[in-house]
């Protein structure tokens, strides 16, 4: 049963993992090239932070996931390394979302300084603070807190390949640091701070929307639709990684008895499925992203129709759609 059980966690992860790598390089392709001065916009600046966030949790965080579940034997500190990615990959997800939030209140509670303040020079260093505090976070570890010591008796026999045990995640990350550190400190802190934030956007909204004229109301409805997607994308990351961190919290508090494998490996894979839900939450909430990738899928048929079809019609068509392309992004300049 066991066995069976592994089997089908390492081809669900490989599905992840594939999901994950095309719907966030759409998403990157949608806001870089499909939407008309799109990384003017800080919201969609961090966007793209966090799908590569996500892009990168199907190209590295999954692979290492199977492999850091006793496939391989790697020196204690080559598994440590390993193992702070999966951490690093996470923490740039909480942080591109706390951003998402702060910048969404920003845009409400100071509409006449927003532009100013939000340029796109300061949301570009926004970003690069975010990756950089990720790494700062995610390879806390490698500073000491972890379940090995390289200066132990028997370190000297590690270079032995047959004494090397094999590599997992838990055997180098220390729970403690996984309940106290990365959980309540770098997952549940951030999770609360844009709980608040979008508690007060939503409730600073009704209020307007009851005060305002019915021109204003039309903007003030598509901030209000672009808060629920961005919120429901928030509360997905939640319902995901929550419950493998509560597994994280009983097999610290009563023993490995207190998980199953498969439980485990079930919540392992929730949390992956985050990473590959998102596109499709941006394409069915997102009216832009949506149009963008709406345009992609038609210049990848008419390119494919090209090579057995009429060259001028092709033209013709490519032409066509490149206007359309503008059409959808002269409002790049508006609220997303």
């Amino acid at each position: 049963m066991a066995e069976w059980s592994w089997v089908a966690y390492t081809v669900l992860e490989g599905l992840i993992a594939v999901a994950c790598c095309l719907g966030n390089v759409l998403v990157v392709c949608a806001v870089c090239i499909g939407i008309r001065d799109s990384l003017h916009e800080p919201t969609f600046c961090f966007l793209v932070s966090l799908a590569v966030a996500d892009l990168l949790v199907g190209a590295a965080a999954v692979p290492l996931a199977v492999l850091l579940d006793g496939w391989v034997s790697l020196t204690p500190d080559l598994c440590l390394l390993l193992s702070c990615v999966v951490l690093v990959l996470t923490q740039a997800s909480v942080l591109s979302l706390l951003a998402i939030a702060v910048d969404r209140y920003l845009r409400l509670h100071i509409p006449l300084r927003y532009k100013a303040f939000a340029s796109q020079r300061r949301t570009w260093i926004a970003v690069s603070v975010c990756w950089t505090l990720s790494c700062l976070l995610g390879f806390t570890p490698l500073l000491g807190w972890n379940n090995f010591s390289p200066l132990a008796p028997d370190s000297t026999n590690t270079s032995s390949p047959s004494l090397t045990p094999p590599c997992t995640f838990l055997s180098v990350i220390s729970l403690p640091f996984m309940v106290y550190f990365n959980f309540l400190g770098c997952v549940m802190a951030p999770l609360l701070v844009m709980t608040l934030l979008y508690i007060q956007i939503f409730w600073s909204l009704q209020g307007r929307l009851k005060e305002s004229c019915p021109q204003a109301k039309v903007s003030l409805l598509r901030e209000k639709r672009l808060a629920c997607s961005l919120a429901l994308v928030l509360i997905l990351f939640a319902v995901c990684w929550i419950p493998l961190h509560l597994m994280n919290c009983l097999l610290l508090f009563y023993g490995p008895q207190a998980v199953t494998q498969g439980t485990l490996y079930a919540g392992i894979l929730l949390s992956h499925v985050n990473s590959a839900v998102n596109p499709v939450v941006y394409a069915y909430r997102i009216p832009k992203i949506r149009q963008a990738y709406s345009q992609i899928w038609r210049r990848f048929l008419v390119r494919t129709n090209c090579s057995h079809g009429d060259e001028q019609i092709c033209r013709a068509r490519t032409s066509s759609q490149a206007n359309q392309t503008e059409m959808y992004g002269s409002g790049g300049k508006t609220a997303p």
